[in-house]
């Protein structure tokens, strides 16, 4: 199948050029502002399905509103028309194709060339109003203001809040990519004449400010957003695109001793919290119990022994574990414990607690084994 992407180097356009790739039966071709629109004709003549995504809405000179987005839409149908070519047309317009305004006027002739060119030909368009569109590749000052946000914010610059409680409805670039994808198959999603994309997100700009300052503080605090929800685990991926190449990664505090290290990773609010335990060999950690906090110990790297002893009880119960074998090792309440190093090398465990430490309530109390 041959498909036509206009617009391949912006952000929706890239977006679907990368997922199309991955389907083997697909060839794509590609236009865009550098490409020369001899290989527009070219490719008219050939293509099975057309994603027309190239437009313009941050010009120069308002002029150039009519130019991108009605001109170049009227050039692609007549050259679709030249070569009697009746494949399906998809075109990508803004829900402020309503508006009275340069931007939305020009978006609103591009749509009514479309609906004129399918009543024409009785071939099949798929108009899109897409509103404000979020997710990786996107631009700062030019795609959304969520791109601006997540721009400034990751490279510490400031950015604008004028009005709080504006509610923007927004779409993210995956759940736009799939439905492009259905809509290559024959399962647009069609709401009268327009189609949409199903997902669509209310949020203000405070509360879309306020989560993209909570990732950046997150790295700090080791803290994880709620990936339960799905506007915020998809504009926390968005926000991780934005940061500086060289600020991929940050640090961690070490807690050592002659022992070895104890090191925070993760922590979360309802999931407790991850930590990376290093043991010297011949070193013991632990002899301690718990009401309610339980944990899962891993050893991934060496070899030791997880001892228990019940409250109350004389019995000592052993678990040896090894990088040998990944085992998880449930840690009950009630049952004082310890790990112990039997190796020659150091033991790394990682550790999970249900709960993050809290030092007036640790819950934490020491016995020997």
């Amino acid at each position: 199948m041959k498909v036509l992407v206009t617009g391949s180097k912006g952000f929706i356009g890239k977006n679907l050029v990368a997922e199309l790739k991955n389907k083997e039966e697909i060839e794509i071709f590609e236009f865009h502002r550098n490409t020369s629109h001899y290989f527009l004709d070219e490719y008219c003549e050939k293509v099975d399905f057309v994603f027309h995504l190239a437009g313009v809405n941050r010009p120069e000179n308002e002029s150039e509103y009519m130019q991108g987005n009605f001109e170049l839409t009227k050039e692609l149908l007549d050259l679709l028309k030249k070569h009697n070519n009746s494949c399906p047309v998809m075109i990508s317009s803004s829900t402020q194709a309503s508006l009275d305004n340069p931007y939305g006027k020009s978006k609103n002739a591009g749509e009514q060339l479309v609906f004129n060119y399918g009543k024409e030909t009785g071939t099949k368009v798929l108009v899109y109003r897409f509103p404000n569109v979020f997710g990786k590749w996107s631009k700062p000052n030019y795609n959304s203001v969520i791109a601006t946000f997540c721009h400034n914010v990751a490279h510490e610059l400031e950015i604008k809040v004028n009005d709080p409680e504006t509610e923007l409805n927004l779409v993210y670039i995956d759940d736009v990519i799939t439905e492009l994808v259905h809509a290559l198959n024959g399962y647009e999603n069609r709401v009268g004449q327009y189609c949409e994309v199903s997902r669509v997100y209310k949020k203000t700009l405070q509360e879309i400010a306020d989560l993209i300052y909570m990732f950046k503080e997150s790295r700090e605090d080791k803290s994880i957003p709620n990936m339960d929800d799905p506007f915020t685990k998809k504009l926390y991926s968005t926000y991780l695109s934005f940061l500086p190449e060289n600020q991929f990664k940050y640090p961690l505090k070490m807690n050592v001793d002659d022992r070895g290290s104890f090191t925070e990773f993760i922590k979360t609010k309802d999931r407790g919290q991850v930590s990376v335990n290093v043991s010297k060999p011949g070193i013991t950690k632990g002899n301690h119990w718990h009401h309610t906090k339980n944990e899962k110990f891993l050893v991934v790297s060496g070899k030791g022994v997880i001892r228990f002893r019940k409250i109350g009880s004389d019995e000592v119960i052993k678990y040896f574990v090894s990088d040998e074998k990944l085992e998880v090792v449930d840690i009950p309440v009630g049952y004082t414990h310890n790990i112990e190093n039997l190796g020659e090398t150091d033991m790394v465990t990682i550790m999970w607690v249900n709960e993050i430490f809290n030092p007036e309530e640790p819950d934490t109390y020491y016995l020997e084994v």
